[in-house]
C-alpha cells in the first residue's frame, strides 16, 4: 500500500491552495523517493499479531512556576509487533516528552499516571508507569532503544564510537567477555551500514560525518537486541540523500529483525513512506490516528489539514502556514486547544474537549465535532 499508487484519486482542495494530492506530498522538498512505486521504501500492513506496547491514558505532569503543566496528556495507543507508528505535530506537541516518558526519562519533578504496557524480551508484562526506577533502567536498550534527536550531542565527545557501542552490549550482558563484546559491537556497526566498521571504531564521533553518526546511534540502539525502537527526528539536519540512505536502512532493519517501531518526525512526506499508521498530537493530545494512506488523503481534523496545506512542494506556488503557535501549556484555551487557529471554528468547540472518536473508515479516529 503506497500513497503514490494513489496519486490518481480525486484530490482534496483547500481555499487558496493547490490540490492535495499523493503526488503534491511525495513532492515535497525533502521528499527524496523515486518516482516509481516499486523502489519506494515498503509500507507493511500488520494484521491481527502479537502487541508489544499498549499505552492507556498516559499523561506526564511538570511542575512550573504556575502549577502543574501537562505535555503529554491522556494518550492512548498501541504498537503491534512489526509495526512502524509515525508521529507527527509541531514542535511543543509533546511527541518527544511521549517517548521520553516510555523510557523512563522524564525530567526530574515529572509525575506520570496511566497504563504503558510492555511485553518484555522474556515474555512478561510490565507497566512503564509504575516500573521500579531499576525495572526501567533493564528495560532500556533491552527491550526499548531510542534514537535521540541529535546524535552529535547524544553521543560522547571523549569516547571513541565503538566503546560506546561495546558499553551498550556490556550493560545488558555482563557475563560476555572483552572480545566477543568487541565482535557484537563490529557486527551491530556493520548491520548499521557503517563502512569499514573496524576502521570507524576506533574514531571519535567528531571525526565522522553527520550520517555515520545516526548510523553509530542505530549501532548502538540495536546492538543489545531490542524489540521496540523509539526513533525521535532521526533525519534531521541530514541532507537528503543521506536521510533517503538512514530511511533505507531502518525499514531493513525493521524487516530483518521485526522491530516495532515509533517514528517521531515534522515530515509528512517521511510518515507517508515508512509508518503503517500515524498519529497527529496537538498539545499534548492525540488529535488524529489511523492507517497513515487514509489519515494522509481524507484528513479530518483542521490540524492535521494544515499540516498537510503547508508541506512544501516542488511546483511554484505560495505554501499556506497554519496561523498562530502551539499555545503554552499553562494557557491552553477553553474546550478544542486548536480552535484559536481554526479555520472552521464554530463556539460550540469551545464547550469541552472533543472526544477522539471514529471517523469515516475504520480504525480512523479524530478529535473534532465538525469531522
Amino acid at each position: 500500500m503506497r500513497l503514490l499508487r494513489d496519486a490518481h484519486r480525486p484530490s482534496l482542495r483547500y481555499p487558496d491552495s493547490q490540490p492535495l494530492t499523493a503526488q503534491n506530498l511525495h513532492n515535497s522538498v525533502r521528499k527524496i523517493s523515486p518516482r516509481n512505486a516499486s523502489a519506494s521504501y515498503d509500507v507493511v500492513m500488520v494484521t491481527a499479531i502479537a502487541t508489544r506496547l499498549k499505552i492507556r491514558g498516559l499523561t506526564v505532569e511538570l511542575p512550573t512556576e504556575t502549577g502543574w503543566v501537562r505535555p503529554v496528556n491522556d494518550v492512548s495507543f498501541s504498537l503491534a509487533e512489526g509495526e512502524t507508528l509515525g508521529i507527527v505535530g509541531e514542535s511543543g506537541s509533546g511527541k518527544t516528552m511521549l517517548s521520553l516518558a516510555l523510557m523512563g526519562l522524564e525530567p526530574q519533578g515529572a509525575r506520570r499516571s496511566g497504563e504503558a504496557w510492555l511485553e518484555t524480551r522474556d515474555g512478561e508484562r510490565m507497566n512503564l508507569v509504575t516500573a521500579a526506577r531499576e525495572e526501567l533502567r533493564k528495560m532500556r536498550g533491552r527491550d526499548i532503544a531510542m534514537i535521540f534527536q541529535e546524535p552529535m550531542t547524544a553521543l560522547d565527545p571523549v569516547m571513541r564510537v565503538g566503546a560506546q557501542v561495546e558499553e551498550a552490549i556490556r550493560v545488558h550482558d555482563s557475563s560476555a567477555g572483552a572480545t566477543e563484546i568487541s565482535r557484537r559491537a563490529i557486527d551491530a556497526l556493520k548491520r548499521a551500514a557503517v563502512p569499514e566498521p573496524e576502521r570507524r571504531a576506533r574514531q571519535y564521533p567528531h571525526q565522522l560525518s553527520g550520517g555515520l553518526r545516526q548510523r553509530v546511534m542505530i549501532a548502538m540502539a540495536l546492538a543489545p537486541g531490542p524489540r521496540i525502537l523509539i526513533a525521535d527526528e532521526p533525519t534531521t539536519a541530514l541532507d537528503v540523500t543521506v536521510q533517503k540512505q538512514i530511511l533505507e536502512l531502518l525499514a531493513q532493519l525493521r524487516r530483518e529483525l521485526q522491530l516495532s517501531m515509533l517514528f517521531i518526525t515534522h515530515d509528512l512526506g517521511v510518515v507517508s513512506q515508512i509508518a503503517d499508521r500515524v498519529m497527529v498530537m496537538y498539545a499534548g493530545r492525540i488529535v488524529e490516528e489511523g492507517p497513515t494512506a487514509e489519515v494522509l488523503r481524507h484528513p479530518r481534523h483542521p490540524y492535521t489539514e494544515g499540516l498537510l496545506r503547508a508541506a512544501p512542494r516542488l511546483e511554484r506556488g505560495k505554501l499556506t502556514p497554519i496561523p498562530g503557535t502551539v499555545p503554552a501549556l499553562n494557557a491552553l484555551p477553553p474546550g478544542c486547544s486548536f480552535g484559536p487557529r481554526c479555520g472552521i471554528h464554530v463556539s460550540e468547540c469551545d464547550s469541552a474537549v472533543p472526544e477522539l472518536r471514529e471517523v469515516g473508515a475504520r480504525d480512523h479516529r479524530a478529535r473534532c465535532i465538525l469531522a
